[in-house]
């Protein structure tokens, strides 16, 4: 499962002009899920959202994590982050998750979030969405659990 995380001062999500998600400061997360993807990638992605120290402590250091700021979570379901784009000019989302699959993943992620943090906003699993944001630093981070790092070593798709 992959998570593109981005520090933001504010974020939202709208769809046809309605907004359906706002947070402060906080994190907006594009969540992606791939074919190998369990429950379990999606509770250790949270967790690793959640627990990421990303925010500045007094001395400047990036230090505090989402739940030491209690700042916001926007999640955005995004199956283009598991797009294949070593050849070509057109990706390959072969490696993406069926959309029943992610949409039931991504579901997951978001339950286990809003029974664990506030607030926590997101935006619409296979919608046309448009989504704002102020990055903070600018700060980007991809953050990938376990399996994916493991489903790409077994496609040998690592070149070190």
């Amino acid at each position: 499962m992959i998570g593109l995380l981005q520090r933001v001062s504010e974020a939202s999500v709208c769809i046809d002009g309605e907004q359906v998600g706002h947070i402060g400061r906080g994190l907006l997360v594009f969540v992606g899920v791939e074919r190998e993807d369990t429950a379990a990638e999606a509770e250790r992605l949270l967790a690793r959202i959640l627990g990421y120290r990303v925010f500045a402590d007094d001395s400047g250091r990036m230090n505090l994590s989402l739940r030491d700021v209690a700042g916001g979570l926007l999640l955005v379901p995004q199956f283009t982050l598991a797009a294949d784009t070593r050849k070509g000019a057109r990706p390959s989302f072969s490696h993406a998750a069926p959309p029943q699959r992610g949409q039931a993943l991504f579901a997951d992620i978001l339950r286990q979030a809003r029974q664990c943090h506030a607030p926590v906003a997101a935006g619409v699993f296979g919608a046309d969405m448009q989504v704002s944001l102020i990055n903070d630093g600018p700060v980007t981070f991809w953050l990938q659990t376990a399996s994916t790092a493991s489903a790409v070593e077994r496609a040998g798709d690592i070149t070190l």
